[in-house]
């Protein structure tokens, strides 16, 4: 397996640091909103990642973070707290805003099939953890203490810079957006570890700590959290684009000081979904979420459709017109497969190999999850029985997780449910109930006697029995309401 390395910019050959395990983190949403669509595309695309390794016979521990503590709304450690702006907004508690907000979040994910990974850890739960990091970066020499802030010294390094190559201008104070000027640190890059000089007077979460009482910065969390849970090296950091800087040129700093040696050997970074006015951002005020979706009738999956019908490491245009494209395709892909025979069970071995590897082939070539969808279709199109074409898209969707089998299942017991009766060259569609069926039939009657009383009559009767009758050229249609 190949993937996109944005550390090396190139494409690697995928090996693990162990044989027996993969270890792989994803940050986490900050929870003092919903997320929105745009924020669920990484989630979506970090999610099939993870289930193609154990596809392939890894076996996969993979750490999230949440962050309900911090998190600045500038990079530069200034700004206003987000967790402490959504209390504000909704006059509820940090924690209550954080637990309620996390909830959200994992139902959004249950709604797009994205599994929860193996740990889920607050940042509020490691306070020790970062802590014990902070004390040994100071021991070291790569933090200082300065204007009642620790701060990481980024001149003690011989590559800040990871991910990008910047000039040394793009980052003065006052002409890149989001960095401000905090006479506080020695050098321009350098970053917050700890804060003791809240501020916000009315900051809510504070812990004691050796430099006084005070709040992690945002990128220690996501350092202290994988060492908990993953030890000192990392196979797989994921994280949306935006992440790269400088959240994980931070989280690589401070990692390699604080452990003398290589960190994590593969980034994934998903790049942004965006709209025609730009990237998606809550920061606008108005952002599209799962349940916006839902409301306007679409199915989650759909979304996850979309996402997976584009590479990863493309901006992804969203728009109405496009969601409704992915709908329909998506409802299309659902009744080819309820048309296939589902009694049939016998699997052609050849066929079922060969058509695996065009899916190995996609996904293999960093995650090419556009080519997987196109295997998918390949295989509705293969001269092969219908047994082998259901045991392939079963398989496959234990990667796409677009629920395949169990849409189209659900959609053969709706079409098992209409069944069509004939009498004198009048077609009635209903579930197959003859009693419906006479009553519908006697009010056809009545009609064309011209006894309207009386078709009224039966159609309320109907209706009283849940029943609804639609009158169509040639016959009726009824439904159980």
């Amino acid at each position: 397996m190949y993937l996109y390395n944005s550390a090396s910019h190139n494409k690697e050959e995928f090996v693990p640091n162990h044989p027996d395990i993969v270890k792989m983190y994803t940050c986490g949403p900050t929870v003092y909103h919903f997320a929105h669509i745009g924020n669920l595309r990484s989630y979506i695309m970090e999610d099939v990642l993870e289930k193609y390794l154990r596809y392939q016979g890894y076996n996969v521990k993979r750490v999230m973070n949440i962050t309900d503590v911090g998190h600045l709304s500038s990079d530069a450690d200034t700004g206003e707290d987000k967790m402490l702006k959504g209390a504000k907004r909704e006059h509820k508690t940090v924690m209550e805003i954080a637990q309620f907000y996390t909830d959200a979040f994992f139902s959004d994910c249950k709604k797009l099939n994205i599994k929860r990974p193996d740990v889920v850890e607050p940042a509020t739960n490691c306070i020790a953890e970062y802590i014990e990091i902070v004390s040994k970066l100071l021991e070291k020499g790569y933090a200082y203490e300065a204007g009642g802030n620790v701060y990481f010294d980024t001149a003690k390094l011989d590559q800040y810079y990871v991910f990008n190559d910047h000039d040394e201008e793009d980052l003065a104070v006052g002409v890149r957006e989001g960095v401000e000027e905090d006479t506080s640190k020695r050098n321009k890059n350098d970053f917050v570890l700890w804060f003791t000089k809240s501020k916000f007077e009315d900051q809510a979460l504070k812990w004691d700590s050796p430099w006084g009482v005070g709040y992690p910065g945002w990128h220690i969390e996501c350092s202290g959290i994988s060492m908990k849970h993953l030890g000192e090296d990392l196979d797989l950091h994921c994280g949306g684009i935006d992440n790269a800087f400088p959240h994980h040129t931070n989280e690589i700093a401070q990692s390699e000081a604080y452990l003398g040696h290589h960190w994590c050997n593969y980034w994934f970074h998903v790049h942004h979904l965006n709209t025609n006015t730009g990237k998606m951002s809550k920061s606008k005020g108005e952002f599209l979420t799962v349940s916006l979706l839902e409301e306007k009738g679409y199915d989650p999956l759909a979304y996850r459709l979309f996402c997976l019908q584009s590479h990863y490491r493309r901006s992804l245009v969203f728009s109405w017109e496009n969601l409704d494209n992915a709908m329909t395709t998506y409802q299309k892909l659902i009744n080819k497969i309820a048309a296939l025979d589902d009694s049939d069970k016998t699997v052609d071995q050849a066929q079922f190999d060969a058509l695996k590897e065009k899916f190995n082939n996609a996904l293999s070539n960093d995650l090419n999850t556009s080519l997987a969808i196109t295997a998918v279709y390949d295989v509705l199109k293969a001269k092969t029985n219908d047994g082998t074409k259901l045991a392939l898209l079963g398989d496959f969707d234990k990667v796409l997780s677009l629920d395949l089998l169990e849409k189209a299942a659900a959609k053969r017991a709706e079409q098992a449910k209409t069944k069509t009766a004939t009498t004198g060259g009048y077609t009635i569609q209903g579930e197959g109930d003859p009693a419906i069926d006479a009553l519908v039939l006697q009010r056809a009657e009545a009609k064309k006697a011209k006894n309207f009383a009386e078709a009224d009559r039966i159609r309320d009767e109907l209706k009283a029995q849940g029943i609804e009758i639609i009158d169509v050229p040639g016959g009726a249609q009824w439904k159980s309401i």
